[in-house]
């Protein structure tokens, strides 16, 4: 048969019909100057040497061929794109937090799927869009559109992606399902808005069902797979809604009903240690499995009392997040050289301050992870424990039991600490112990929610700390914000971006570099947001004399500011600008994240 595909025939030549086959695929690319000649027959020579069960596409990533435009190899997706595009088809990288699972595993079979290696990707009232990796087989489209009655519209997607998700989506279906009969179809709990069904089964679900436990394991692999860094279970009406937050967004998942949604809440709980009854007070737990990779990973568990029942959030933390460096966090040159040299001073106090969310644990875990070495005891008071690490002696405060950050500072200060960082300093007694800690010769880490490096000093003196201990024990602040940062897939130069606005907040620090900014596009890897990770912004404030003497003759914000400034000090907008200058990250962001300049 002729492997001549649509965009190749002539009136006079048979259309091509049936699966593709790897000696037609090169024939295609070779016959669209994708390869050249010689490119097509080194192909034909390696795959002719050994047979093999892959997918025709599969086989020819694998070879490696180099396109003739560019020298460059053709992975994966772009002999996909190539596929569909040749033979008049839409092509489709499927995004699984796109895909309604419960929809598309309704509309056909898994027998069915598996059997024609296809899967359902869209739902719509009139419409079934499905996923094949198969152009030219097209024997399967009349008893779809039958069984489903809605009309077929058949896009190009990767094989290996068809058979992964294949096996995910109507896995996740057929436990959700199970879990649901299991329970009856119905579980009526306690909420503030109770809807009373009479005649209808009340048997609670088992947070142990087979069902239950393969949806949760689902839930987290699936929530490492994606890189989230939270996972929000909410509780509705009539159905719970499974939300995954990725670079600083929150995206919907997932949507079951409510009675799978609680027990799954029960089975998470039940893994977490926590009270699997209490349903009427907010509780804390946390977890430790591992990822695909075999890495342990960490996740903190709090639950909350809303009108439709238990909410629940999972903190994931990743686990090389206290193993980055300073380049990997976001740290320029100029503020991490400042920061190793204030670290590695032997006694003082270190703020990080910043907003919830903004990366302040990340920074002092990864800070204090470097500086826990066999010499030296670095111990910690937090609320909660954020990650267990085993180079720290870590302590969580018990407000039930009277034991908060003052009570498990001065316990700390009697088990010879060289190191300490306490989670929060909320309130004067707190503040107190910390400048005493100081005082007796301990480096002393701790966090602030201001605005930004200046304003701490202000907090301090709020709280009651004299300007003159401040002074005494004082070492620096680090104010930080997290911005998302631009797919190095899809950016593209930027030359709408204000030069004026970006001239305006660069030129009066006379820094010199070129400009290179760019802008978010969108593309399948970042899931068409144009952005992918987040990085920090920094503003380190370190005291000297000229500053000691604002903090005692004319202690404004306004005055410090200025003198932090004269003190080498970058404002956290000026180092986001200089993000933007580099093409790392986008003004928009910048504005949006960062205080103005005064």
């Amino acid at each position: 048969m002729s492997h001549k595909a649509p965009s190749q025939r002539s009136a006079k030549q048979p259309a091509y019909f049936g699966p593709v086959t790897w000696r037609g695929l090169v024939e295609w690319l070779n016959a669209d100057g994708v390869i050249d000649d010689a490119e097509a027959q080194r192909t034909i020579a390696r795959c002719a040497q050994a047979e093999s069960r892959q997918h025709p596409l599969e086989r020819l990533a694998a070879v490696a061929m180099k396109r003739a435009s560019d020298g460059k190899v053709l992975d994966m997706d772009m002999l996909v794109q190539w596929l569909a595009q040749h033979s008049g088809l839409d092509y489709f990288r499927i995004d699984p937090l796109k895909v309604d699972v419960g929809k598309v595993a309704d509309a056909i079979s898994a027998v069915f799927a598996e059997r024609h290696h296809i899967l359902p990707v869209q739902v719509t009232l009139t419409e079934l869009v499905i996923a094949t990796a198969e152009p030219f087989v097209t024997d399967w489209v009349q008893e779809v559109e039958r069984q489903s009655r809605r009309s077929v519209r058949r896009v190009l997607s990767a094989p290996h992606d068809i058979l992964r998700y294949t096996a995910e989506f109507f896995s996740l279906a057929k436990s959700v399902r199970q879990a649901m009969k299991q329970g009856a179809g119905n579980n009526i709990t306690a909420s503030f808005e109770q809807l009373v069904e009479l005649g209808k089964a009340n048997k609670a679900l088992d947070a142990n069902d087979q069902g239950v436990v393969r949806v949760v394991d689902w839930l987290w692999q699936y929530a490492f797979d994606q890189r989230a860094s939270d996972i929000h279970l909410e509780p509705r009406r009539d159905q719970g809604a499974i939300r995954f937050r990725i670079d600083g967004i929150l995206h919907r998942v997932y949507q079951m009903p409510i009675g799978v949604h609680n027990a799954m809440t029960a089975r998470i709980k039940l893994l977490g240690r926590m009270d699997v009854i209490e349903k009427r007070r907010p509780l804390d737990g946390r977890i430790k499995t591992r990822n695909q990779l075999g890495e342990e990973v960490e996740m903190r568990i709090s639950t909350l009392p809303t009108a439709f029942g238990e909410k629940m959030v999972m903190r994931i933390f990743d686990p090389d997040t206290t193993l980055k460096d300073l380049d990997g966090l976001g740290f320029s040159l100029h503020d991490a050289q400042r920061w190793e040299t204030l670290v590695k001073r032997p006694h003082g106090i270190i703020l990080v301050t910043g907003p919830t969310g903004s990366g302040k644990t990340t920074t002092l875990y990864s800070t204090l992870k470097r500086l826990a070495t066999e010499e030296v005891n670095v111990s910690t008071v937090e609320d909660p424990i954020e990650m267990i690490e085993i180079a720290f002696n870590q302590t969580q405060v018990q407000p039930q039991l009277d034991f908060g950050f003052t009570e498990g500072l001065r316990a700390l200060m009697r088990q010879d600490p060289d190191i300490i960082m306490v989670g929060e300093i909320r309130d004067a007694q707190t503040a107190d112990m910390a400048v005493q800690a100081a005082l007796t010769g301990h480096l002393v880490f701790s966090t602030l929610h201001t605005n930004d490096a200046p304003a701490a000093i202000n907090r301090l003196m709020e709280l009651g700390v004299p300007s003159y201990l401040i002074n005494a024990t004082m070492l620096g602040v680090l104010a930080q914000r997290l911005v998302r940062t631009l797919c190095k897939n899809c950016k593209l130069p930027d030359d709408e971006t204000s030069r004026d606005t970006l001239d305006e907040i660069v030129k009066p620090w006379k820094i010199n570099g070129d400009y290179r900014p760019f802008k978010a596009v969108g593309c399948v890897e970042c899931r068409m947001t144009g952005f992918k990770g987040r990085m920090g912004l920094y503003e380190l404030m370190t005291i000297g004399e000229a500053f000691k003497d604002k903090v005692t003759q004319q202690p404004s914000l306004e005055s410090l500011r200025r003198q932090a400034v004269v003190d080498g000090m970058r404002p956290l907008r000026l180092a986001g600008a200089l993000r933007v200058a580099e093409g790392v990250t986008t003004l928009e962001e910048v504005l949006s994240a960062t205080p103005p300049l005064s």
